[in-house]
């Protein structure tokens, strides 16, 4: 039964024109943020979202991959676990600690990129909902990932996933002196041994 404030939610089209590509994708982007925001990332199936946009799940897969895919557009996150993440891990075992400082540097100089992470942050920060849903993206698609292509231990990763979170924010949000005017190679040789001792250890 439909109320006043239009169709429910996820009703196929009646007769008429037909959505285009780009007005489809807008709308699976659409309906996923909605069930991002109110289940969370772990409850959202790539199923639920195709059903509330009247897509056939065949299309989702398509258009965005799996599920990591849609969150990455739906919630304008900057970075492609799957692209990002064997970059860091599948590199020579004594540049690990190198690699990663090169990319986090290469991902917050981009002021692009920066921007709808600092944004996460900030609601993550200040909204329960926000943050839980951040958290499950975080460990099931990142820290998840990381587990099946690098044998670095869990605590490690995370423990240099936040010292390298901590140092952007200081560098590029607060731009604490001298650290926002560090050159790469210096922050490299200044912190690159540290997470190298995480990640190897």
């Amino acid at each position: 039964m439909t109320d006043a404030a239009g169709p429910a939610r996820g009703r196929t089209r009646g007769p008429g024109r037909r959505p285009g590509p780009t007005e489809t994708r807008e709308k699976i982007l659409a309906e996923a943020r909605g069930l991002f925001a109110e289940k969370g990332y772990d409850g959202a199936s790539l199923r639920a979202i195709a059903r509330a946009a009247g897509v056939d799940p065949a299309l989702v897969h398509h258009f965005f991959g799996n599920k990591e895919g849609v969150f990455i557009e739906a919630m304008r996150f900057p970075v492609d676990p799957a692209v990002v993440l064997p970059q860091i891990l599948t590199a020579p075992r004594d540049r690990l600690g190198e690699t990663m400082v090169r990319t986090f540097l290469s991902v917050w100089g981009d002021a692009d990129r920066r921007a709808p992470m600092l944004a996460m942050l900030r609601s993550a920060m200040t909204n329960e909902r926000a943050a839980a849903l951040l958290r499950e993206f975080v460990t099931s698609a990142l820290f998840g990932r990381a587990k099946q292509v690098t044998a670095a231990p869990p605590l490690g990763i995370q423990a240099a996933a936040g010292q390298m979170i901590g140092l952007m924010i200081l560098r590029y949000v607060l731009r604490v002196e001298p650290l926002a005017s560090a050159s790469e190679d210096e922050l490299i040789e200044l912190v690159a041994p540290t997470l190298q001792r995480y990640l190897t250890s």
